[in-house]
């Protein structure tokens, strides 16, 4: 039997459905399959300040965070605007992404005549993944870590359900969702690790160190063992699990981290002692 999508986020739709479960927008025409969406044509160049060069045929489109833009050519147009078809899915889409920490509105990008092209980077130093999405499927994210995605990924937001892993998993309570078919590219600092966790593994996270997870993965936190090891081991009081299926990308070096190193430290002194616990009750940012 055929089945029907979203035609704003590929979301599979339930049968006699009005709105789409995943993004809200309103069931109009549907068709059996996902919009055939040609995937872009992309490069990551360089090491610690990567740079990613995509290749705009006419009729592609990528939207990016206002900031992210490093260059384009000329063939290339630009546009600000909100994300959505309707006023409603626009306004929403909007305030979405003011809860996520994001701007109100998104540049899209898009060839005039021709292959055009534009760079993205990040604010930092770090590196930069590609993520595939299939319809449907969908990739939570910490904050300001959206760099770009194609036109047919949708952008969401999804709530911490442990209260715990918002206070203190270091990601806060939001969480950025990205929701397939099409391709969105994530920014973290340092290198990236990445887990492919099968049913049922564990992986145990320093706190603020997650760049992203697909939604099949749990997400919690939990106490450090040893009371000794909470206060003197340096690594604050709490781990971030993660719980498979699913995959998970860790980052080696977080923003707070980073300016922790280049201004509130003296004399290369590591974080020790009672410092763990104000260091966690500080926050990763």
């Amino acid at each position: 039997m055929a089945q029907n999508f979203c035609t704003s986020c590929g979301r599979e739709l339930s049968a006699g459905a009005r709105f789409c479960s995943s993004c809200g927008a309103p069931v109009g025409s549907t068709s059996a399959s996902p919009a055939a969406v040609r995937p872009v044509s992309y490069e990551i160049q360089g090491d610690n300040l990567q740079v990613l060069r995509i290749r705009l045929e006419p009729g592609q489109e990528v939207y990016a965070e206002a900031g992210k833009m490093v260059y384009k050519t000329a063939n290339v147009n630009m546009e600000t605007k909100m994300i959505g078809s309707s006023l409603g899915e626009k306004v929403l889409g909007a305030l979405k992404r003011a809860v996520a920490g994001e701007s109100l509105f998104t540049t899209h990008y898009t060839a005039a005549n021709g292959t055009g092209e534009v760079g993205f980077a990040g604010e930092y130093p770090g590196r930069i993944q590609a993520i595939s999405l299939a319809p449907g499927k969908a990739f939570l994210a910490q904050r300001d870590s959206f760099v770009c995605a194609e036109s047919s990924v949708g952008f969401s937001i999804a709530l911490v359900k442990n209260i715990g892993a918002g206070i203190f998993g270091g990601e806060g309570f939001i969480l950025e969702k990205f929701t397939g078919p099409g391709t969105v590219f994530l920014h973290g600092g340092g290198d990236f690790v990445i887990f492919d966790l099968a049913p049922g593994e564990v992986m145990q996270v320093d706190t603020g160190s997650v760049v992203g997870f697909a939604d099949t993965v749990e997400y919690d936190i939990e106490f450090v063992s040893g009371i000794k090891t909470a206060i003197f081991g340096g690594e604050g009081l709490f781990l971030t699990t993660l719980r498979g299926p699913g995959k998970a990308i860790v980052q080696t070096m977080t923003i707070a981290k980073l300016r922790r190193e280049l201004g509130a430290k003296t004399g290369g002194e590591e974080r020790s002692g009672f410092g763990a616990l104000g260091g966690t009750i500080g926050s990763e940012d």
